[in-house]
Formats: structure tokens, C-alpha cells, sequence
């Protein structure tokens, strides 16, 4: 494992290993490095001196003075053993929008691509328990994401892992945000995912490898996700979702949240539709999201490494304006009824009357969701 190169080795293991002690944050960390110069002088400071800063207490010191760099040393070698290595607050690899938050990770453990944490990213999350349309919605707009910026998600069961399995399909990028630590497989139907993402993306917790999901946890990891992105993404989510929770942290950071328009009727909906009546922009397509990053759809398509979009048929010959208006608009990107009929300005059922004369010429398929595309 690389240590951040203004920190040795003991160094590092002893400020991970105050960084196991109960009710030591980010900021109590701070003050021990400020108040003894580092973390190993923290360990070896007088109970008296640790008991009168700001915030400690006899409880606290004792438990400093108990710690030792044992810890700190084990979680050393097992990121050794896996090929991962972990970033401290102040570190030039350190997320810069996830220091902006207001309690950062003490420390991000990362296993794969560090480079992608620096990258602008969207966070696309949403439903365990989906529907169909949720899984296209959220496979059409991590893809087209992915060849611009880094998509980010929590790498749990459902419209999570579509997500980080269609940025890779794409050719992009994604960081998975786990809620417990590495070496660790949750949920375990995900493994093959987990060994993708730390080879093709990154992995990322501020939990210590070996660590057990927790229902405390996962709320924490929500926080990260939002905080490494510029803007989240929610594409189906009830109520109670953990997705609007990642919303309602990224709103707390002052970051934009977009949410997909669904039936409702749907249940898995609800959310994403009291998000929009509450204000948040509908994400319609790939380019309602990459707007809030300041990309476009074309910085995605010529960006070196990413999957190129495939050569455009020219439109046939005998169409009239409105079905070549939407045939060109589909061949450029599949895309939502809403979001067509938004940029025709014409009324729903002209609009759906004339995709289904396309249809029937087979010129442009309906997907699951109302959502067209040429095959």
C-alpha cells in the first residue's frame, strides 16, 4: 500500500489507529494531530494534556492512552494484502467536494482507481425493490453519464448496482460507496460486482477493512455518496427510501438533486414525484444531468478512453417535420415521452401519434417505461 507522501508508515498507523477509538471523528483527530504534532505524539501524550482539550475529557484520554499503533498496524497489512490504501482529510488525493461536507471521513479506504475521486462525478441511485422502468431509466442515464463523468452509487442490491454495471458497460467510470469495510461482501449476491467495480472503478469506505454493515452505517455511507458528487440523481425511490436519504444529504451540502418523473401510480415513484413537486429538477436525459456538472453530452462522446457513440444514420427521406424531428432526437439518444414532447412544445398526443406511426414502420422501438430508441 502507497502512503500519502507526507505521511510514514508510523505515522499513519498510529492516526488509523485513533481513528478506531469510539467517538473519535474527524474533528477530535484534528485537535490531537494540532495539539501534539501528529498522531504518534497523540499516543504518548500525558492524560492530563489529552483530558484538557476542547472536547476530550478524562474518558477520552484514557481510551488515547489505551490505543497503541496495533490497529493501526493491522489495517496496514491487510490493505496490503488486497492492494488498496487509504487517504487522510488534507491528503492531495482527498475528494475535494467530499471535504467540503460538513464531517468528512476521518479516512477514505479505496480500493481500485484513485484517480476517479477527482473527477467530476453524478451520483445515480434509487429502489432495492424496482420496476422495469427503473432499471432502463437508470441503465440510460448511468451509460450516457459514464462517458462524461464518474458515476457513483452505493453498491447495494437493485437500481445501485444497474447503475455501476452500466457505466462500466458504457466504457465509463464508477465508484462504489460501500457501507461496510473491505473484505467484506454485502449484500454477498453482489460479489461479482464488487470484484468489477475494484478493477474497472474504485471501491470506497471510511469503515475498516474488515468491518460489518451496521443499520448505523448506511446512512453514513449515503452522506459520502452525495458529498463525492457535483449533482444526485434519484430514479425510483418510496417512501422511506435510503436513496432519499442521499438526497435529502445532498440538499443538506447545498449540491443539486435531479429525480426521475414516474406513474402515480407507482409506489416506487412516490419519492422521485414529491422531490419534483417539492423542486427538484426532472431528469428527463443524459443531458439534464451532465448540465449540472457543466458537460455535455458531446465532452462524453469525444472524451479519450470512453465508448464512442455509434456513427448516425442519416433519417429516411419521406418523413414528415415532426416524425423527423423526433426520429433525429431519438437517434441521437433514447430518450423519455416527457422529454420529447418537452422539446417539441406540441401536445401529448400529436406527440405519441406520430412515435407510433415511427413505431410502425419500425423505425424507433418503445422500451419498458415509455422510453424510445433506435435499434
Amino acid at each position: 500500500m502507497a502512503a500519502p507522501a507526507d505521511t510514514g508508515r508510523d505515522e499513519l498507523s498510529a492516526y488509523l489507529s485513533l481513528a478506531q477509538i469510539p467517538g473519535i471523528g474527524a474533528a477530535r483527530l484534528r485537535t490531537l494531530v494540532a495539539a501534539f504534532g501528529s498522531a504518534g505524539g497523540a499516543l504518548v501524550a500525558p492524560h492530563g494534556a489529552l483530558a484538557a482539550l476542547p472536547g476530550f475529557g478524562p474518558a477520552a484520554a484514557t481510551a488515547v492512552r489505551a490505543a497503541g499503533r496495533r490497529a493501526g498496524e493491522a489495517i496496514l497489512t491487510e490493505l496490503d494484502r488486497l492492494g488498496a490504501t487509504v487517504i487522510l482529510p488534507g491528503d492531495a488525493a482527498y475528494p475535494p467536494l467530499l471535504s467540503e461536507i460538513a464531517e468528512p471521513p476521518a479516512a477514505l479506504y479505496v480500493w481500485g482507481d484513485a484517480s476517479l475521486l477527482a473527477r467530476p462525478a453524478a451520483a445515480i441511485v434509487g429502489s432495492r425493490d424496482h420496476t422495469p422502468y427503473g432499471a432502463e431509466a437508470t441503465r440510460l442515464l448511468a451509460g450516457g453519464v459514464a462517458r462524461a463523468a464518474v458515476v457513483v452509487s452505493g453498491m447495494a442490491r437493485g437500481l445501485d448496482a444497474i447503475a455501476h454495471q452500466a457505466a462500466l458497460d458504457a466504457g465509463g467510470a464508477t465508484i462504489g460507496v460501500l457501507g461496510n469495510g473491505f473484505g467484506v461482501i454485502y449484500p454477498a449476491a453482489n460479489r461479482a460486482l464488487y470484484e468489477r467495480v475494484a478493477a474497472a472503478g474504485c471501491l470506497l469506505t471510511e469503515l475498516s477493512p474488515g468491518e460489518r454493515p451496521r443499520v448505523s452505517t448506511f446512512p453514513r455511507r449515503n452522506r459520502i455518496i452525495a458529498g463525492l458528487a457535483g449533482v444526485t440523481v434519484v430514479v425510483e425511490a418510496a417512501v422511506g427510501s435510503g436513496a432519499l436519504i442521499t438526497a435529502d444529504c445532498a440538499l443538506d451540502q447545498g449540491r443539486s438533486v435531479l429525480a426521475v418523473p414516474g406513474p402515480i401510480t407507482s409506489p416506487t415513484s412516490i419519492g422521485c414525484n414529491k422531490l419534483i413537486q417539492q423542486g427538484a429538477k426532472p431528469a428527463l436525459c443524459v443531458a439534464d444531468v451532465l448540465e449540472e456538472l457543466g458537460l455535455s453530452v458531446a465532452q462524453g462522446a469525444s472524451e479519450e478512453g470512453r465508448a464512442p457513440r455509434p456513427e448516425r444514420r442519416p433519417s429516411p427521406a419521406d418523413l414528415n417535420p415532426l416524425q423527423r424531428t423526433l426520429w433525429e432526437a431519438i437517434a441521437a439518444e433514447s430518450a423519455h415521452v416527457d422529454a420529447l414532447v418537452s422539446g417539441t412544445g406540441l401536445d401529448v398526443g400529436t406527440v405519441l401519434t406520430a412515435l407510433t406511426e415511427l413505431e410502425l414502420r419500425g423505425l424507433v422501438v418503445q422500451r419498458p417505461g415509455m422510453i424510445f430508441a433506435v435499434e
